[in-house]
């Protein structure tokens, strides 16, 4: 090996270790499913965002918090309403007497981790507002654009649809969501206990207000997560089918898009980082394709009048595609 190679394999167990780290910490705080926080990180090492759809009372507020802590960055909390409106969100430009000029008043979005609780509360017009910052980390106040901090991730939160007082967020939208998860009910009844135990020993209800960072450098961990992890061909191919498939699927309207695919790869090179992985394998892509790609779906209305799902179309897709057997774990030199 050489000395190149030992250097990039050595800052590879690093970055690798640092996950690690994250996810004890975070799973310190939050129980649940280790790979649910995961998932949580792979999306925020490729830079994407995540909605959260489950009913209330989970711990969707206490992750998203606690993952903030740890990775060092600002946190802010948005209610969305019925009447709240876009400028609430991206700020205003207030005018000072006292100077004669106007001020930049920066909204909640100006930070690194969002939190858009019950998102689908607001109405369209109010949730169109994101649209901008999500895609290109930007947002424009009339007329001037304001670059966003990075790193810049949403986790946005909505109740299931069919709950009264909401609104369906708008396919652009969703499609700007890297994942899309659900927490679900403890698993087990040591579980559901274990939550009672340690609300004890916080003696408060917030847990995080004491916590400090465990990954500091965390831009440099999301640059190694896009740079450094090698994807074979036929890993890219596979994705690609897979993509591909959804749309020719006799149960889907409308499949999904260019976007969808790039999503799963990135959060696929991520979890290979995660793994302590230069190289992604089938299984990267597995684990996370139906979160990366089933809220992109459309399906045929008799479909869902049959009680049919995204997840279901996603997974039937999957076991229809063989995965590649033969593919290189890194380029030669």
């Amino acid at each position: 090996m050489t000395e190149e190679n030992t250097a990039q394999a050595e800052a590879l167990a690093s970055a690798s270790r640092v996950c690690d780290e994250i996810i004890e910490a975070v799973g310190r705080i939050f129980v649940g499913n280790r790979l649910l926080i995961r998932k949580v990180l792979a999306a925020a090492l490729a830079d994407g965002h995540i909605l959260f759809e489950d009913y209330p009372g989970l711990g969707k507020t206490l992750l998203a918090k606690t993952f903030a802590r740890f990775i060092g960055g600002v946190f802010t909390r948005v209610q969305f309403t019925p009447d709240l409106l876009p400028a609430d969100i991206l700020g205003t430009r207030v005018w000072r007497q006292r100077d004669s000029s106007f001020e930049l008043v920066r909204g909640p979005i100006f930070t690194n981790v969002l939190l858009a609780d019950e998102i689908n509360r607001a109405p369209p017009k109010t949730q169109a507002a994101l649209l901008e910052a999500m895609e290109e980390r930007q947002v424009t106040i009339e007329g001037v654009t304001h670059r966003l901090t990075s790193p810049f991730l949403v986790l946005a939160t909505q109740n299931p649809i069919e709950q009264e007082g909401t609104y369906p967020l708008p396919e652009a939208q969703l499609d700007r969501f890297m994942l899309k998860l659900s927490m679900g009910y403890p698993a087990s009844l040591e579980s559901e206990n274990e939550i009672l135990v340690r609300r004890i020993a916080w003696q408060q209800d917030d847990p995080t207000r004491n916590l400090l960072p465990t990954a500091k450098e965390f831009a440099l961990l999301q640059m190694m997560a896009e740079r450094s992890i090698y994807v074979d061909p036929s890993i890219l191919e596979y994705i690609s089918l897979i993509v591909r498939a959804t749309r020719e699927h006799p149960k889907v309207e409308i499949g999904a898009s260019p976007r969808g695919g790039v999503a799963l790869l990135k959060a696929s090179r991520a979890l290979a980082l995660i793994h302590n992985r230069d190289f992604v394998v089938p299984d990267d892509v597995k684990t996370i394709v139906v979160d990366a790609i089933s809220h992109r779906l459309i399906l045929r209305m008799e479909v869902v009048l049959e009680g049919g799902t995204e997840a279901e179309v996603v997974e039937e897709v999957v076991r229809s595609i063989p995965a590649p057997t033969h593919f290189t774990e890194r380029p030669r030199s």
